[in-house]
């Protein structure tokens, strides 16, 4: 059985930095892609990175483009999420999703076009 378990998540100030995890167990994924999204309170979930396995391809929506990087350690079958200059706006839920296919022409941006989920970890971002 797949599980991916995120970590790090907290309470931060605005401008401060916080780095996510994502430990993928019960299969070691070698092609398709892993991701990123979060959810506020009363917000839509929001795509926010992805990343390919075969190449470490790596896409951003525009509101994080800069601002975070999505990484692979593909020998501990894990995804992390490198956020600065974090603002309160930032505040949600946080989830990693893996893929057993990589969806082009943008479809990685799309939270139906992941396989597996994790349950999230709570970012807060105080001003």
């Amino acid at each position: 059985q797949v599980q991916l378990v995120e970590s790090g998540g907290g309470l931060v100030q605005a401008g401060d930095s916080l780095r996510l995890s994502c430990a993928a167990s019960g299969r070691t994924f070698t092609s398709g892609g892993m991701g990123w999204f979060r959810q506020a309170p009363g917000k839509e979930r929001e795509f926010l990175a992805a990343i390919r396995i075969t190449d470490a391809g790596a896409y951003y929506a525009a509101s994080v483009k800069g601002r975070f990087t999505i990484s692979t350690d593909n020998a501990k079958n894990t995804v992390y999420l490198q956020m600065n200059s974090l603002e309160p706006e930032d505040t949600a839920v946080y989830y990693c999703a893996a893929a057993t296919f990589w969806a082009g022409f943008g479809g990685y941006q799309r939270s139906a076009k992941y396989d597996y989920w994790g349950r999230g970890t709570q970012v807060t971002v105080s001003s």
